[in-house]
């Protein structure tokens, strides 16, 4: 990742560029439904923070439910790509869902969430790792060994308490609930989120 890319001196995102972020979401997903691939972006015709390197996922409901979520932890290409590609990802290859169908997509709200570079944290056992831990802000990347799964901070809203944050956390990551060894890496980042619904 070129320095001047680094999400961490990124500046947020206008009301404008979120709202072209969100079209492009929304027209890799029409793309998809009509051609079964995501849509082709050329980088160059969009703004420099739009073009910038980073790391972002798309989550799809419908009706409040989650409908697809998926992303990148760490940023690998410019932004808009990014979207379009994790767009279509989210409708179409989420292993957890069938692949989304023209008769729902218009129930579909699409909300996006750009990452910023995780950073490992340090803690002397779960009990002060558990200490360390922002609800509503901390989105976290939990590994040990070949296991590894994340929350986006957005899941705070439905497990508030962090000892349940951590053992759902675990869970995804295929671990058991009381999993605990002193190879366990945690790693926290913060998103900037927005969804279609608020830009309306």
């Amino acid at each position: 990742m070129a320095p001047m890319n680094s999400t961490d001196r990124a500046r947020p995102l206008d009301a404008a560029q979120r709202a072209t972020l969100i079209e492009v979401a929304r027209r890799s997903i029409e793309h998809g439904l009509r051609t079964g691939r995501p849509l082709v972006v050329t980088p160059s015709e969009y703004h420099r923070d739009l073009k910038a390197v980073r790391a972002s996922f798309v989550t799809l409901q419908t009706q409040g439910r989650l409908r697809g979520c998926i992303g990148h932890l760490e940023a690998v290409q410019p932004l808009v790509v990014d979207v379009a590609e994790n767009a279509f990802a989210a409708a179409f290859r989420d292993p957890r869902f069938a692949p989304l169908t023209a008769g729902e997509w218009p129930t579909v709200d699409i909300h996006l969430s750009i990452l910023t570079t995780p950073e490992p944290m340090y803690f002397l056992s779960e009990a002060d790792l558990l200490d360390q831990l922002r609800p509503g802000e901390d989105g976290l990347i939990l590994q040990d060994g070949p296991n590894r799964g994340t929350f986006l901070p957005s899941v705070w809203e439905s497990l508030p308490e962090p000892s349940d944050f951590l053992v759902h956390l675990k869970h995804k990551a295929g671990l058991a609930a009381n999993h605990w060894s002193d190879s366990v890496e945690v790693y926290r980042y913060h998103t900037e989120s927005f969804g279609e619904t608020e830009l309306a």
